[in-house]
């Protein structure tokens, strides 16, 4: 199964980005369902079964060590032309090692990981399909956006299932597969 790491904002973060994100959506962008919304923090891909009860246990450890720490929604940014995201403030060192841990755990797991890369912590928000359709705009309105904190207490794995039905713009399906408590 196809999987990553992450970290699930609460629904009143969702609704704040929401109401943010309202007045931009347009048809030239294609926008990420709000229950896909999410900061992940390793990505796994595709994971064997029988790697399962070993990754539970090393995500538990690694969710065992790390405190609770606060969080919020915070300003947008981009990957080239192709992706708007809104990004993340408040303790990002607590953030950054949730998602160091969660890749060792991964690895040590036996999860086949693509090479370590400095962590950016982003929510996508929409993806451009068409070269033409400049993201500034979107990146301006939603630059001074600020988030309400929130406290992050849980490490999550999500299963994704990728779109089958070849429809245009049909987006992945996220499901919660395990969950463990930030104990610190």
């Amino acid at each position: 199964m196809r999987l990553f790491a992450a970290v699930l904002p609460p629904e009143a973060a969702v609704a704040e980005l929401r109401e943010a994100v309202r007045p931009l959506r347009d048809d030239r962008l294609t926008w990420a369902a709000e229950a896909a919304w999410h900061f992940t923090l390793a990505f796994m891909g595709e994971v064997r079964d029988d790697v399962l009860p070993e990754l539970h246990t090393r995500l538990a450890r690694a969710a065992h060590h790390t405190a609770p720490f606060t969080l919020r929604l915070h300003g947008s940014g981009h990957f080239g032309e192709r992706a708007l995201w809104t990004g993340a403030a408040g303790d990002l060192p607590a953030l950054r090692m949730l998602a160091e841990r969660a890749d060792a755990a991964a690895r040590r797991a036996g999860v086949p990981m693509d090479q370590h890369r400095r962590y950016t912590p982003h929510v996508t928000l929409a993806r451009s399909h068409d070269a033409s359709t400049h993201l500034r705009p979107y990146l301006e309105a939603l630059a001074g956006f600020e988030g309400t904190p929130w406290q992050v207490g849980t490490l999550s794995l999500v299963r994704s299932h990728l779109p089958v039905s070849g429809v245009p713009r049909e987006q992945p399906r996220y499901e919660t597969v395990g969950s463990w408590p930030l104990e610190g």
